[in-house]
Formats: structure tokens, C-alpha cells, sequence
């Protein structure tokens, strides 16, 4: 397999670098190849704008960015990023949790890699949410947290983590037609983080890696199988008890 990392932490030394550089030693030993864009070091440009389409007239910033695609005038950056994740076979995000979301970069990157006509169309045809560009590839956050496991469970004070996840997992990873794989969380990442627990969140990402190509993924509901016309689950089809965002796991 090829797979791709799409990395967001500042610290060259910190836990997430660590962990970034097993995940690529892991893959290698494997026999994988593996590549890893590290925005931070790449010095990215976050910022979504009309500098990313080339001279334009469109003032509809996705309408500017639909035409750039069909032109082939979106900025090279942006392009050597889709065609890395055209050529991966899983996708890999790995980021702090910041604020309950990823760090800014990493939105930037979403918001300027997943382009109208390459992330997402206008049209009401358009393939998402199982279907998509990007459809037959895998997907895997990877995440650390300073918050414990009990603050991230059903009952916790942070939510629960898959529902933290979910915009990201389902709403950009899914919806472009990937494959998302349960994600590799890591809890209590703070100053207190000590030998036995590294140890331990390798031993889980050595794992989870070994098993990317076999493991079950998130049973997301299709768009094109199991919603009307109005885009709403049909009836029958929500598990018992279920609401929010759990209505769109089978």
C-alpha cells in the first residue's frame, strides 16, 4: 500500500512528531511507502482565497473555484497535494485536538485541497458521502489529546470522542468517498505523559497500522443508498433508540 500523512504540529520534538516518525518507520518495516506532508514545516498557506484560482471576474468563491479546476488554473500547491492523495491508498490526518477541532493549518489545508471540483461539486448529482473522487481509498485519524478517556466517553465532559470526529470523519473524509477507519486516539497527552504510556500509544499505532488494509471501517451511511430526495435518512433505517449523528451509522 502507499499511504500519505497529512501532518499538523509545530514542535519538531513533540509527542505527535514521535509518533508520526514510528508510524513511517512501522509502514516501511512492513514494506509499505509511505509520505508525509508536514504543513507546519511546508509553511503552508491556511487561508482559503481568490489567490488560489488564478485572474478571475467569478466574485462566487466556489463558482471562481470550479471554473480555476476546469481551467487547470488552481495554485500548484494545492495541486501537488490532491494528486499526493490521488496516489495514496490510505490517507492518513494526525493532529492535536485543539478546541475540539484540528489546529487552523490542517483546516486550511481541508479548506484549500478539497476544491469545488475535486472535494466537492454544486451540482445536485454531485457523488458524496460514500461516493466521490476519492472513493476505494482508506482513511484514519490519528489524534492526541490532553483530555483524559473518561472526559471523551458518552458520559464526559468534553462529548464523546466519535462525536468530536464526526464532522471531519464523515463530512470531509467520507463525504469525498474514502473509507474512514475507526481513529487512533490518544488521551491524556500532557506534561504527565510518560514512558508507559509512549510505549503504550506506539504499541496501538503499530497495530492499527498493521491492520489498516483488513479493518472494518466505520459504517457510514451511504447518500446514494439510504437517503430521499430531500437528502434525509428514509424511514425505517435508523437503529433504536439512535439521534444526531449516530442516525448515520448503519
Amino acid at each position: 500500500m502507499h499511504i500519505h500523512i497529512v501532518y499538523a504540529h509545530p514542535h519538531a520534538a513533540s509527542l505527535n512528531a514521535a509518533l508520526r516518525d514510528e508510524a513511517v518507520r512501522t509502514l516501511e518495516a512492513l514494506g509499505h511507502t509511505a509520505t508525509v506532508s508536514d504543513l507546519y514545516a511546508m509553511g503552508w498557506k491556511a487561508v482559503a482565497d481568490y489567490d488560489d484560482f488564478g485572474p478571475t471576474e467569478n466574485e462566487a468563491f466556489m463558482a471562481a473555484a470550479g471554473e480555476a479546476w476546469e481551467r487547470g488554473a488552481i495554485a500548484p500547491d494545492i495541486t501537488a497535494e490532491q494528486e499526493k492523495l490521488l496516489a495514496a491508498d490510505l490517507v492518513v490526518l494526525q493532529f492535536p485536538l485543539w478546541w475540539y477541532t484540528v489546529p487552523a493549518i490542517l483546516k486550511g489545508w481541508i479548506d484549500r485541497v478539497f476544491t469545488n471540483g475535486f472535494g466537492y461539486g454544486t451540482s445536485r448529482d454531485w457523488p458524496r458521502f460514500g461516493d466521490g473522487v476519492l472513493a476505494g481509498k482508506r482513511a484514519m485519524v490519528v489524534v492526541t489529546t490532553g483530555a483524559a478517556e473518561s472526559h471523551l466517553s458518552d458520559r464526559g465532559v468534553n462529548g464523546d470522542i466519535d462525536s468530536l470526529l464526526f464532522p471531519l470523519q464523515h463530512g470531509v473524509l467520507f463525504y469525498t468517498g474514502m473509507q474512514v477507519l475507526p481513529p487512533v486516539v490518544v488521551t491524556s497527552a500532557h506534561l504527565g505523559f510518560g514512558e508507559s504510556d509512549y510505549a503504550d500509544a506506539v504499541k496501538e499505532l503499530r497495530s492499527r497500522l498493521e491492520t489498516a488494509a483488513e479493518t472494518e471501517p466505520v459504517a457510514y451511511r451511504r447518500q446514494s443508498e439510504d437517503y430521499d430526495a430531500d437528502r434525509r435518512l428514509k424511514p425505517g433505517l435508523e437503529p433504536e433508540g439512535a439521534a444526531g449523528f449516530a442516525l448515520h451509522i448503519a
